[in-house]
């Protein structure tokens, strides 16, 4: 009767072998859910080789909306509501404005919801919108006929032409624009910088309902993408690290941070520390990645296009020599996930394993019974 339980155990075993747990799928699964010539599936297989690793490192950079079209050519000293303004009034001789100097310097003057300054003598004058320039000269004619010759200087201690800086900066908050201070990288810079890779922040800015952004790394690389701000802008620096995973068949199964600029399969494959050799099918090394439209129409690929890109595995056999210099070609992109599938033996193996303890198990249960039976 023992016999016969334990020779059940092991036919239930053998039957159920196919869902033993695994760590992934095996190469020949993944090589029969791909797209082949006579149907098309969930996502692309594709040989890599060097001329193809080439064409890959070579392809255009990502494109984005970018920046520059939120480039503003507007003055960054325009007087606003609540601004405090210096107003100094100079006369030729002696008159409603002159001290010892020459002139006067008018108490801090706030610009009221009205948008005007109060000036003795003259009333409130009319200053939104200009310039401290033009704000001189309109005071300087509301004077008129009351000061022989009046000379006007104004210049701006508090303004609203600011911006507001948010996310991953060292001091948020409001900074002001001035004609030295209106660049992007100017704000950034005032705001203390940002502690992470510049190629792990995204700027955004949103101005009048619209919303602009493009990667750090590009506008700390290109001119054209280091705008001109405007008064009221809202500025998001935003972390978004980049990453890829490995898992199966290596010596240690990780997610991985992508280190600034280029990362080669071999070095990612090194950071993981290599392919466990007594378990991984090194013909056959895969790549998931949701590749750019733009690059898999290059590549001839007809994948229908899913919201995060094309689903393509890229297949690497380091069996052979030349599969370590096109691995050292290779680039390792955000999101990408590089898989090490069992070999056959090491599926064997790992299937007898679990065969051997489970009869183990059932000897133990035979002995027992037998003993009792005694």
């Amino acid at each position: 009767m023992t016999r016969t339980a334990a020779s059940l155990m092991i036919m239930a075993l053998l039957a159920g072998c196919q869902t033993l747990p695994r760590d992934g799928p095996t190469g020949a699964r993944v090589i029969e859910g791909a797209s082949t010539a006579d149907a098309t599936r969930s996502y692309a297989l594709v040989d890599l080789s060097f001329e193809l690793s080439e064409r890959l490192r070579l392809a255009p950079p990502r494109t984005f909306a970018g920046l520059a079209l939120a480039d503003s050519s507007e003055p960054t000293d325009i007087i606003g509501i609540g601004d405090t303004l210096n107003v100094t009034v100079f006369t030729a001789g002696a008159g409603l404005f002159t001290n010892s100097e020459g002139g006067s310097a008018l108490p801090p003057l706030t610009v009221d919801r009205n948008g005007a300054v109060a000036i003795p003598y003259s009333g409130p004058v009319n200053v939104q919108g200009l310039t401290p320039g033009q704000a001189s000269a309109a005071i300087r004619r509301a004077l008129a006929g009351k000061v022989a010759n009046p000379q006007v200087v104004v210049s701006m201690t508090s303004a609203s032409n600011s911006v507001t800086i948010l996310g991953d900066v060292r001091q948020p908050g409001r900074q002001a624009l001035n004609a030295n201070h209106d660049r992007l990288l100017d704000i950034i810079a005032a705001a203390g910088g940002s502690s992470r890779s510049p190629y792990d922040i995204d700027v955004v800015i949103m101005r009048d309902g619209r919303t602009y952004s493009a990667p750090m790394s590009v506008v700390t690389t290109k001119f054209d993408e280091n705008i001109r701000l405007q008064r009221g802008d809202q500025i998001n620096l935003t972390y978004r690290p980049r990453r890829f995973s490995s898992f199966g068949a290596f010596n240690a199964v990780a997610r991985s941070e992508l280190p600034p600029g280029p990362l080669t399969l071999t070095e990612a494959l090194s950071g993981v520390g290599g392919l466990d050799t007594s378990q991984a099918n090194a013909s056959s090394v895969l790549v998931f990645r949701f590749e750019r439209p733009e690059v898999a129409q290059a590549l001839g690929l007809t994948q229908p296009v899913t919201p995060r890109g094309v689903p393509v595995v890229y297949r690497l056999n380091l069996n052979e020599g030349q599969g370590f210099f096109i691995a050292s070609n290779f680039q390792i992109e955000p999101d990408d996930i590089i898989y090490a599938p069992r070999a056959g033996a090491a599926e064997a193996r790992k299937f007898f394993e679990v065969v051997q303890s489970l009869t183990r198990v059932v000897y133990d249960v035979s002995v027992t019974s037998a003993s009792i039976n005694d």
